[in-house]
């Protein structure tokens, strides 16, 4: 890639994501669901799928599968190469959608994101010695 720093990038989309939510007030819409009408949505398939994201029009596939239950990791680079502002988009979009469905979203490194329906939350925790960011543990 060029000499865009893709981490920076969203690490920044998902840090000022969070920090409009705290202003707002609150916690994610999907949180007031209980753990047994989360347990029953639980398709009997779950699959962890990766997948890359090479204009905007992948996000309703991305979305549809969350939807369907299913885990994903998102590579965004090809995107980045084509458009670094499609790359902002889509991350806000992406977050604005796990918050909508009551899912969970990170950073996976420098190009990478994952997404997660409302039965999968992602665990952050120290890792070697280096402590997860707050833009990194966003959502």
């Amino acid at each position: 890639m060029s000499s865009i720093n893709l981490e920076a990038v969203i690490e920044k989309i998902m840090g000022t994501i969070k920090k409009e939510r705290k202003e707002k007030g609150g916690a994610r819409k999907g949180e007031a669901a209980s753990s047994v009408s989360r347990a029953s949505a639980i398709p009997d398939e779950v699959y962890l799928k990766a997948l890359a994201l090479h204009s905007l029009e992948d996000l309703d596939n991305v979305k549809s599968e969350v939807r369907s239950g299913n885990i994903l990791i998102i590579r965004v680079g090809p995107l980045a190469e084509k458009n670094i502002d499609g790359v902002k988009r889509a991350v806000g979009e992406l977050c604005e959608f796990t918050e909508e469905i009551g899912g969970d979203i990170a950073r996976l490194g420098e190009e990478r994101i994952v997404l997660t329906p409302s039965f999968v939350k992602i665990w952050r925790t120290k890792a070697e010695g280096h402590e997860i960011s707050e833009s990194e543990a966003s959502t």
